[in-house]
């Protein structure tokens, strides 16, 4: 047998539920938790149909042939950037007609590699040798509601189907333990007139690379401790009077202690480089991971924590230029020393419903909270309330410093 999946009751409530009267099938993203025994399923959402096939329902999908990859991929970007640390995207799921089953797995397939190369694409890590790097790819009859659960290894590209266990869990929303920490940012980014060429974008990234070096080598204090790798997160917590852990919904508070970016043992050579401009981001940022309860190694919640700080510095920087690229805010016209000012959005918290772990999304000051509201909605398929939200309090922003003969170019556009 293959991997084995537990899965929340309420994932299997929403995917039985779906009624594909209107078309041929239903299809989006598995939402959880890889350990390296078993993995936990907590949420699921479809991806949402285009515009189009809501307004005209005789254009929805009417073959397998008709699902939009590109799309899909699209949506789980969207949906990987509201992922808290621990979390991610896990794999995908399809609902069909009995007729469509044959067809099934090579869509399923082609889809998996689609979503892990769009969601991967923008990640400041890579998944080292000892992690899980298979993902699920789930059918699920619309007649017989019949479950085919197998997997593929996602760091194979000529990987084939492995059968998986899919068994559900009462209760599994709440068996979560959370780590928080707010970082101080003030990453300076100079941007070298030799990749003048490049999109701000991947000049940024190239910046952010380095810092997450120094968050990759950092000390992470637990609760103010320095802990042991291979030691249970747990351990040293206090026990119920039944002699069990606590560890329902517990949180850990964390410091990160970074290192310098030179070693004082370590010799090192001055070089001169000639910049066009900088990037700086400052502020405070708020972040947050979860692991599952059972047996937690610190290891685990620890990497769950630096990927999210990673992720979210990253994601923000991206939110960012793609506001300025819809905006069209246009480059200044006297390029000698001029500097831009933009905050960063902040970071929303929501939860899941019956579950202590809460996801994210980003709002920029002059949004409201309704819009951010609808967009959990569209992305998650399942309702939120205004009064739920959670901002964090935050400080931050983006300078962006040109000089003479930097072209402020944020992105490639399709010609």
């Amino acid at each position: 047998m293959g991997r084995s999946y537990i899965v929340d009751e309420a994932v299997g409530q929403y995917l039985l539920n779906f009624d594909i009267k209107d078309r041929a099938y239903v299809s989006g993203l598995l939402i959880g938790q890889c350990s390296s025994q078993r993995d936990y399923v907590l949420l699921a959402t479809r991806t949402p149909p285009k515009e189009e096939q809501n307004e005209s329902p005789q254009r929805a999908q009417s073959a397998l042939a008709d699902l939009d990859e590109e799309w899909a991929s699209a949506h789980a970007n969207q949906v990987s950037r509201m992922l808290p640390g621990g979390l991610l995207v896990l794999g995908v799921f399809i609902l069909t007609a009995p007729e469509l089953a044959k067809d099934v797995q090579n869509v399923l397939r082609r889809l998996i590699f689609s979503v892990e190369k769009s969601i991967s694409k923008a990640r400041l890590w890579n998944l080292s040798e000892e992690e899980v790097s298979e993902r699920i790819a789930l059918h699920i009859c619309s007649s017989s509601k019949k479950i085919l659960c197998r997997t593929y290894d996602i760091q194979d590209p000529k990987s084939s189907a492995k059968p998986a266990e899919w068994k559900y869990q009462n209760g599994l929303s709440s068996s979560w333990l959370s780590l928080e920490c707010t970082i101080h940012v003030n990453i300076h980014i100079p941007l070298s007139s030799t990749s003048a060429g490049y999109t701000l974008e991947k000049n940024t990234k190239n910046g952010l690379l380095r810092w997450a070096k120094q968050i990759e080598n950092g000390v992470f204090l637990i609760n103010g401790q320095v802990k042991e790798e291979d030691s249970n997160l747990l351990e040293g917590q206090k026990k119920s009077s039944r002699g069990n852990t606590q560890a329902n919904s517990q949180t850990f508070d964390v410091r990160v202690l970074t290192p310098l970016l030179q070693s004082s043992n370590n010799r090192s050579t001055a070089t001169v480089q000639v910049c066009s401009g900088s990037v700086n981001l400052r502020g405070d940022v708020k972040c947050r991971a979860y692991v599952h309860s059972n047996k937690p190694k610190v290891k685990e919640a620890v990497q769950a924590l630096k990927r999210d700080i990673l992720n979210t510095v990253s994601d923000r920087s991206h939110i960012l230029f793609e506001d300025l690229l819809m905006t069209e805010t246009p480059a200044p016209q006297n390029m000698n020393s001029e500097k831009e000012f933009h905050s960063l959005p902040h970071r929303v918290f929501v939860p899941i419903p019956g579950s202590s772990v809460m996801l994210c999304d980003y709002k920029f000051g002059d949004e409201s909270t309704a819009a951010v509201r609808e967009h959990f909605e569209e992305m998650l398929d399942r309702s939120v309330r205004v009064e739920d939200l959670e901002i964090a309090e935050e400080m931050n922003a983006g300078e962006l410093s040109t000089s003479n003969g930097f072209s402020r170019k944020l992105a490639n556009r399709p010609d």
